[in-house]
C-alpha cells in the first residue's frame, strides 16, 4: 500500500499492520525462541506480572478446572510440567492473523517427548501490553485428537 506520495503513512494501523514488528508478534516470537533455547528464565520475563497461558484453553491434564496459569509462580510450574518434561517442541504456523495488540495463529505445535512426538493442531493467540509483554499466551487444541497423534519418533 506504499506509494512515493506518502499514503501509506497517513493510513490507520489496521489498515497498514507492521507484521515484523507488532507488539504481539514480537512478544510471540520471544515466547517461541525461548522454547526452542529451552530458557525458562527469558520465556517467565516475557510476560507481564500477570500474564496467564491457557494451553490448551479449557480443562485438561495441565489445569484441572481450566481457569489458566496466572502470574510468575503459576507459569513457572506450568513450564516445569509441559515445556520441560519435553525433548524440544516445533512451531508450524500457517497462517498468522494480527488484530491491534493480539495476533493467532493457524498451525500445529509438534512436541518431542520420551522418543515420541504428538502433533497439536490449533490457533494459538498472543496478546500484548503496551509494553511488549505477554498479557495472555491461548492455545486452542484438543487433547483428545492430540493424544490420538502419539507416535513414536
Amino acid at each position: 500500500m506504499a506509494s512515493s506520495d506518502g499514503v501509506a503513512a497517513q493510513l490507520p494501523p489496521y489498515l497498514n499492520i507492521d507484521r515484523e514488528n507488532n507488539p504481539a508478534v514480537v512478544a510471540g516470537r520471544r515466547s517461541r525462541e525461548a522454547v526452542a533455547a529451552r530458557d525458562k528464565d527469558a520465556w517467565l520475563a516475557n510476560f507481564a506480572a500477570d500474564g496467564i497461558v491457557e494451553d490448551p484453553v479449557g480443562p485438561s491434564m495441565f489445569d484441572e478446572a481450566g481457569v489458566g496459569h496466572r502470574g510468575a509462580q503459576a507459569l513457572s510450574e506450568f513450564w516445569d510440567k509441559t515445556i520441560g518434561t519435553t525433548e524440544k517442541i516445533d512451531f508450524v504456523f500457517d497462517k498468522e492473523i494480527i488484530c491491534g495488540d493480539e495476533v493467532a495463529y493457524i498451525g500445529k505445535i509438534v512436541t518431542h517427548i520420551a522418543g515420541h512426538i504428538t502433533e497439536a493442531e490449533g490457533v494459538f493467540t498472543y496478546k500484548a501490553d503496551a509494553d511488549g509483554n505477554l498479557v495472555a499466551l491461548r492455545a486452542f487444541w484438543e487433547v483428545q485428537k492430540t493424544m490420538e497423534s502419539l507416535r513414536p519418533a
